[in-house]
């Protein structure tokens, strides 16, 4: 069975970091999306209604249009509404220092992105298990 995954933050450096460590990893079967924007993945999401994505990794901070809550924040809680996407792992990578609040808020995974830029390409296959 094919697993699809949705890599969503507004630098492009990122997106490519994020998608190349996950291709290290060699799994077999595996579909990479990517958006720059929560209104972009957002979009990729409906689109994707009948075969949703199995994980979505988002960054908290990007497009300011969402204020006073963060975009990575506002799309959780627009993917949480959709009852296909009820067995997607979500996992913010973000800079942000409210990161563990936000996940604890909306029960996903979280890493830093301090953390995620210090190990190697084996850290993500916690996330994709």
């Amino acid at each position: 069975m094919r697993m699809k995954i949705l890599i969503v933050d507004d630098v492009p450096g990122w997106v490519r970091f994020h998608k190349n460590n996950i291709e290290y990893l060699n799994i077999e079967d595996i579909e990479i999306h990517t958006a720059q924007s929560a209104n972009e993945a957002l979009n990729k999401v409906e689109l994707e209604l009948d075969s949703p994505y199995d994980v979505i990794f988002t960054d908290l901070q990007m497009e300011a249009n969402y204020l006073p809550k963060l975009a990575g924040e506002w799309l959780i809680e627009q993917v949480q509404m959709f009852k296909e996407y009820k067995n997607t792992k979500i996992v913010i990578v973000s800079a942000t220092s409210s990161i563990e609040r936000i996940a604890k808020r909306y029960g996903v995974l979280y890493v830093p992105k301090y953390v995620i830029r210090n190990e190697d390409a084996q850290y993500y296959r916690q996330f994709l298990q």
